[in-house]
């Protein structure tokens, strides 16, 4: 059918409102009038009527029609490109309408009138625009590069002001518009962007019905999931949250998630109200917690991570559970970037800087962190850029405030009540807990720190019972936060009166429950704190000594067998460092050598004896070596300082060191050959 004929049908189509199939034909019927009309009037009239025709408009769907009216626009601009390449070539033939590029767009543009609104217009700029530069094309002159791109953010402005009136359809198709123009604005052109009218829809797509749903999918998750004999989660994938699940994941928004947080983040740092950023930070934590309590609702929380294989039906383990999980962590990398953005820029904010603003932003960063824990925590799911700056940064912020910080810790601490719980999402917030709270000692009272810090942390060391990963995890957690308590000069009178009771938990520990590395870890923070030039070591003067006794009578009655592999957290994630093997024997005798630099003056030369002493009760040489090799290091890698060092150099050459460790001790002295040795008795 001749192109102006076919724009007389399509025109006549588009008044009317028909099915999806009869519509997608319109779609594509247009797709091929943009690239074979070769008269620009006729161009201006087909995209003027396709944006008031009610039967492109009639579905209201969202994103949907946005990006239908986006690839229209983006397919044509391609063609239209390719065509004038071909005809560019020698004895190429020119198809299509003939239009030059540029001609081509100016037509097109032209059609984006008064008759339809700004968003409208928007979404034909943006398919232009992609179509026609997108993926380092350059298919348009220097000048109408630039126009174009004035004009998608000029309609874009235009359309963020006449959000209200326009509706929810048309903040999607605002975002979505931007979503994909974004890459290809210049840097000029995006710092024109209305940034505080676009923040709040930014952060809408993502949280509300276009992105993740305020987690409504989880409550339809939780009642499609049954309970099966043996303790057996099954949530079947033909079920209704599961099919509603894959729909929401095909939402062009849901697929584009990683640009859309690009967008919001820096929609967040380009604000020029800085209570529009306050309200996209309250936003977002009043969107994660309400994932938090719908998860805490969802049987599948009652999961420990370690026995998923053993909780869930094979259906649910191969095809549901991981969908799942995959949207989980959409929504927390693209949650974490938003907030990554809004903590840079709470840093070098004045408005946000006022005295007390700075610890609240800190507090709420950290309570979104705490309700997406669930999800950060497994799988090193945690385990990128974006997120440790908002953790860290956040608690940074936060421990300058100490009012602040005893508070937040107050308001997240979990109840006496629950301390040590068995329900797995319970342990996963005592988790996330202590490890703020370890590094938080040195902006608290003493009183608040054994009542915030050591009182939940000794609650997991007392624990009994076999050890899950999960498990493991918490009780490394507890241990990091009672050191970093006892690392804290200020609180020399808690650490005289805990450390007794936390060397016995951490013998009692090992090796069931600790790793030999945690061990030694362990103790020798514990032997730096107690010795000068830590207050304590005056006050407690004795201390060390007992702790190294401690150690060396455990020495003596330790198992020599093997121990398996390391199972603590670190271990696992540092999979290429390879450990020596050890006993835990050979274990405490390293910890013992470890504890050597540590050691006050008196008390140097005596304990090198000792432990030279111990090193050789290792009867196992290959247990051995790795411990002479590790008292080696201490001596010469300058762990020592200088007095040290020279205490141990004249031990070594003068006083018996060297034939001990080298030896077992000391050597025969010289005699003249045939003289009387120790054995006097005679031969006859």
């Amino acid at each position: 059918m001749p192109a102006d004929r076919l724009l007389n049908t399509v025109l006549q189509y588009y008044q009317d409102v028909h099915d999806a199939a009869k519509t997608d034909q319109i779609i594509g019927s247009t797709t091929h009038l943009l690239t074979q009309l070769s008269n620009p009037l006729n161009l201006g009239v087909l995209t003027s009527q396709l944006l008031t025709a009610p039967a492109i408009w009639h579905r209201n769907d969202g994103a949907k029609t946005a990006i239908r009216i986006i690839s229209v626009y983006h397919t044509a601009a391609v063609r239209v490109r390719d065509n004038q390449l071909e005809g560019a070539k020698p004895e190429g033939r020119s198809e299509g309408g003939g239009l030059r590029c540029d001609e081509w767009t100016r037509a097109v543009v032209k059609g984006a009138d008064e008759r339809s609104r700004r968003w409208q217009h928007l979404l034909v700029l943006t398919g232009v625009l992609m179509g026609m530069e997108g993926y380092d094309r350059h298919s348009l002159s220097r000048a109408l590069r630039n126009t174009l791109e004035q004009a998608v953010v000029m309609a874009a402005n235009l359309a963020l002001e006449e959000n209200v009136q326009d509706g929810p359809a048309a903040a999607v198709s605002v975002v979505t518009a931007l979503n994909f123009a974004f890459p290809i604005l210049s840097e000029f052109h995006r710092a024109q962007i209305n940034c505080n009218a676009l923040l709040p829809i930014a952060v809408w797509a993502i949280t509300g019905e276009e992105g993740f749903c305020d987690a409504q999918f989880l409550r339809t998750v939780s009642q499609d999931t049954t309970l099966q004999p043996g303790h057996v989660f099954s949530w079947p994938e033909r079920s209704s949250s599961c099919q509603l699940l894959r729909q929401m994941e095909k939402q062009p928004l849901m697929a584009n998630m990683g640009p859309l947080s690009k967008l919001a983040a820096f929609a967040v740092q380009h604000a020029t109200d800085t209570s529009v950023v306050m309200q996209a930070h309250d936003a977002l934590l009043v969107f994660t917690t309400r994932v938090f309590d719908a998860w805490q609702k969802n049987r599948f929380s009652e999961i420990d991570a370690s026995f998923e294989g053993s909780h869930l039906s094979p259906e649910t383990a191969q095809t549901t559970w991981p969908l799942l999980w995959q949207v989980f962590r959409k929504l927390m990398f693209g949650t974490t970037a938003v907030l990554q953005a809004i903590v840079a820029r709470s840093l070098l904010d004045p408005h946000m800087l006022v005295p007390g603003l700075a610890a609240s932003i800190a507090s709420r960063s950290l309570q979104i962190l705490r309700n997406l824990f669930f999800i950060s925590s497994r799988k090193g799911n945690s385990s990128f850029q974006v997120y440790t700056f908002s953790y860290m940064t956040s608690i940074d912020v936060l421990s300058r405030d100490g009012l602040a910080t005893e508070a937040f810790l107050r308001e997240i601490r979990p109840a006496d009540a629950i301390l040590n719980p068995s329900a797995n999402l319970q342990m996963n917030l005592d988790l996330f807990y202590l490890n703020v709270a370890e590094h938080l000692p040195l902006s608290l009272p003493t009183e608040a720190c054994e009542l915030l810090i050591v009182k939940p942390a000794i609650a997991y060391l007392s624990q009994e019972g076999p050890m899950s990963a999960s498990k493991t995890e918490i009780f490394e957690s507890a241990h990091s936060a009672i050191l970093s308590v006892l690392s804290c000069p200020q609180h020399s009178a808690l650490t005289i009166k805990i450390t007794p009771f936390y060397i016995v938990k951490v013998f009692d520990s090992f090796p069931q429950h600790i790793s030999p590395r945690q061990f030694r870890i362990a103790f020798k923070t514990v032997m730096e704190i107690v010795s000068p030039p830590f207050p304590i070591a005056a006050m407690e003067p004795h201390m060390s000594e007992t702790l190294l006794d401690m150690l060396r009578t455990n020495t003596k009655t330790a198992s020599t067998t093997l121990l398996p592999a390391s199972p603590d957290a670190v271990s696992h994630a540092l999979e290429e460092t390879r450990e020596e093997p050890l006993s835990e024997q050979s274990a405490l005798v390293m910890t013992l050598v470890d504890s050597l630099p540590f050691l006050p003056l008196p008390l140097v030369e005596e304990w090198l004896e000792i432990t030279a002493q111990a090193m050789n009760e290792i009867e196992d040489p290959r247990l051995r070596l790795p411990v002479k090799k590790r008292f080696w290091d201490v001596l010469v890698n300058g762990e020592m300082d200088v007095e040290r060092s020279t205490i141990g150099v004249a031990w070594w050459g003068t006083k018996g060191g060297r034939e001990l460790v080298l030896f077992g001790g000391a050597p025969e002295p010289p005699l003249m050959s045939g003289a009387l040795g120790k054995d006097t008795t005679s031969r006859l």
